[in-house]
């Protein structure tokens, strides 16, 4: 089908610079170096989906001139990537009417509790130009729905807390990892055939708990096999020319505002 992804933010939660650790490992004079918080941008046959809403996500939209919306998909409900909720208000007061959130049965019951002002039903639409006006739908890794055509499949990342879901787009056209310390086998088998393009995040090289590391990375994008790769959610400690290059030729880091086509 084709389309584009846009990495709107490329950082993890502390963005670079961030205010306790500055710069930290990242060169200051690479304006690739600065990360505001993830959130991407989905554009596939004209249907326009943002995954997560990070806290900068307004300068984000403006930035990248986005305005419409078909819908949001959350992959877990750490505030670096939920908090910026409330900014999908401008979104309902453009298009003038509701707005479906996707996202695993945790995710969408802290969302549902901590901004309940947000949610309305499906066949109701709030005064949008007061009250943003969200509707709320739970999926399951491994059930696939659709949004106008493209299909989305859920995919299970497991040892990061809370809930954390991956989408896989029309099977493979493009393959999005969030927040992950191992991929779930299922999860190999929603790609039919070898991915165009794929988004998989790298916190810091060494990883951590819940956090994969450059190695771990390495081994999920060998098993996925795809074209072409961007790694984000980057840390202070992830300069982008040393992440280049110890990445294949395939492989390339985010910044804010990379767009890629496929």
């Amino acid at each position: 089908m084709g389309g584009k992804v846009i990495w709107l933010g490329a950082g993890a939660a502390p963005g670079v610079p961030s205010l306790s650790f500055g710069w930290g490992h990242c060169r200051a004079d690479n304006p690739k170096n600065f990360r505001t918080r993830t959130s991407t941008f989905v554009e596939i046959g004209g249907v326009r989906i943002l995954i997560d809403t990070c806290p900068d996500i307004r300068g984000q939209m403006v930035r990248n001139n986005i305005r419409y919306l078909d819908a949001v998909l959350y992959t877990h409900a750490h505030a670096d990537h939920v908090h910026g909720i409330d900014d999908l208000r401008e979104v309902n007061r453009i298009m003038g009417t509701n707005l479906c959130i996707y996202g695993g049965a945790k995710t969408i019951r802290y969302i549902k509790h901590n901004f309940s002002y947000l949610i309305a039903k499906a066949d109701k639409v709030k005064n949008v130009v007061r009250t943003p006006s969200l509707v709320p739908c739970v999926v399951k890794a491994n059930h696939p729905f659709f949004i106008k055509g493209v299909k989305v499949m859920p995919i299970k990342l497991l040892q990061h807390c809370p809930e954390c879901l991956g989408y896989v787009f029309n099977d493979g056209e493009y393959v999005h990892i969030a927040d992950f310390k191992r991929v779930a086998d299922s999860a190999f088998k929603a790609v039919l055939g070898r991915p165009k393009l794929m988004s998989i995040p790298l916190t810091t090289p060494y990883g951590a708990i819940q956090h994969a590391g450059l190695d771990e990375v390495r081994n999920v994008i060998g098993r996925f096999n795809p074209e072409r790769v961007v790694i984000n959610h980057m840390a202070s400690e992830c300069d982008y020319d040393e992440v280049n290059a110890a990445t294949d030729d395939n492989v390339l880091p985010a910044y804010d505002g990379l767009k890629i086509e496929f």
